[in-house]
């Protein structure tokens, strides 16, 4: 009887996963108003001449607006936003909905799927932008992501954590001088939002940038800590996409909630360790840190200590390092300083 329940189980399984629809391209015209459609997009094919897909949902209301892409886990252990992804996409009234909103709970299934932050060849895809159509293996995968997905976009919310080692606030980078993405970053649940311009001096760039540079305006929200799903944290996201989407006159004023007034950094920068050792850092997540206050203890395998350091200047502490072994050059904080009133 269990082997029947069991076979009986696993053809369900297969079922719904073959009534979801296989596509080439995004076509928002042909998904059916007032629903939510879920598709595969061929993105690229395996070493064994298999398809590789990545997740789309599209959620097109009743009514005409804006383009909202979610996109989550360029990063392949950056898994919190693809359950902000998932909840905004069950809880949105479609028939209240004006506009569409496209979600890819997970732009990077080969990374994920090996529980690694980077790309097959070992390329960080996030740093790899506009890529060419006929590269090597990051640079054409994100030209298709540019292709495939960015191009339909109106506005954009990119969706991160830390990385392995160290672990963050929730936090927003935005153009805080647009004023569009300004609304967008106040509308989050954000602990801190840091100000910052997409300019790269190099050849390459983030995604963020390259939907800047298609006119798409876009915030980068990092939801705490790498390969986990933190409820907490990804109750707090599913709000503030709903602020955004009310922001944007997507859903109507009733759907917004109020949040707590986030601290806003001017800049920020990260603070490395010169030797090699086991780093002690006694300050949290969201201390606010004085001149010359101890932020990092490096220690020999026998408990002696080789250096303490201290903190250049006044900040906010937006990340840190969660593993205590570290060669030189390792990260100890990232340290925002608050803007000031002018």
């Amino acid at each position: 009887m269990k082997k029947i329940m069991c076979t009986l189980l696993f053809c369900v399984v297969v079922l719904a996963q073959d009534n979801i629809s296989i596509i080439q391209h995004i076509d928002i015209e042909n998904a059916p108003q007032g629903k939510i459609s879920k598709y595969w997009l061929h993105m690229l094919d395996d070493g064994l001449s298999q398809p590789v897909y990545v997740p789309v949902i599209i959620a097109r209301g009743v009514k005409e607006g804006p383009v909202l892409g979610l996109v989550a886990a360029i990063h392949g252990n950056e898994l919190n936003g693809i359950p902000v992804i998932q909840e905004v996409l069950s809880k949105v009234d479609m028939q209240s909905l004006s506009g569409t909103i496209i979600g890819v709970p997970g732009l990077n299934p080969i990374s994920m799927s090996a529980h690694r932050r980077r790309f097959i060849d070992d390329e960080d895809l996030n740093r790899n932008f506009p890529g060419k159509q006929n590269g090597n293996r990051s640079e054409q995968y994100v030209w298709k992501i540019s292709n495939k997905i960015l191009k339909h976009f109106h506005y954009l919310a990119d969706l991160h954590t830390a990385s392995f080692g160290r672990i963050n606030s929730l936090y927003v980078r935005a153009n805080m001088q647009d004023n569009k993405v300004s609304e967008m970053a106040y509308a989050q649940d954000a602990d801190i939002i840091l100000h910052n311009i997409s300019n790269p001096k190099k050849a390459t760039w983030t995604l963020r940038y390259e939907a800047e540079k298609m006119s798409i305006p876009t915030i980068t929200i990092e939801y705490c800590d790498p390969q986990v799903y933190q409820p907490t944290v990804i109750k707090r996201g599913v709000t503030g996409i709903f602020n955004l989407m009310v922001v944007l006159n997507m859903l109507d004023n009733s759907h917004f909630k109020n949040t707590q007034k986030p601290i806003l950094c001017e800049k920020s920068y990260w603070i490395y360790t010169d030797k090699g050792g086991l780093l002690d850092i006694p300050v949290q997540l969201l201390d606010v840190v004085e001149k010359d206050q101890i932020i990092g203890v490096l220690k020999n395998p026998f408990g002696d200590i080789i250096r303490s350091y201290t903190c250049p200047e006044k900040g906010v502490v937006i990340g840190k390092s969660s593993n205590p072994v570290n060669i030189d050059g390792g990260r100890i904080l990232h340290l925002g300083i608050i803007t000031t009133a002018k």
